[in-house]
């Protein structure tokens, strides 16, 4: 699993974020990424969508992309296939999040070198809604 350094920088960053932008984010309330996203809102996250093809997804908001969220996001949550990452990188530094999130089954570990580079804290195929819960054990 994870030492406890890394295990504390995770948890450290979800105790000190309030706004997450789930990439990827389904209006398909079976959708992982949707249950996701309800879970982070009962967390009380400020949580943003960003879909092309939908402008809401229940409550919350959608955006087409990530430099359209007109307001700072600090975790940037995606639910993409692992090739498709390349495609949001130039956006991710140019919102230069505390963090890029890559979900579970989710690693591109060529396409995060630039974010890692960039000082953006970066975590691939690990479930944020997992690690919520497995931090308030920790702490």
């Amino acid at each position: 699993m994870n030492d406890s350094k890394e295990m504390k920088s995770i948890c450290d960053l979800l105790k000190s974020s309030k706004t997450i932008a789930v990439v990827g984010l389904s209006d398909n309330p079976s959708r992982t990424s949707y249950e996701i996203a309800d879970f982070l809102v009962r967390k009380g996250y400020k949580v943003v969508g960003v879909n092309p093809l939908i402008k809401k997804s229940g409550e919350i908001e959608v955006y087409p992309n990530l430099t359209s969220i007109p307001f700072q996001i600090d975790i940037i949550d995606v639910f993409r296939r692992s090739e498709t990452i390349p495609e949001i990188i130039d956006d991710v530094l140019k919102v230069n999040p505390k963090s890029l999130w890559l979900q579970q089954g989710i690693r591109n570990d060529e396409a995060v070198k630039p974010v890692i580079a960039n000082g953006i804290f970066t975590i691939q195929d690990k479930c944020i809604a997992v690690y919520y819960n497995l931090c308030k054990a920790f702490q």
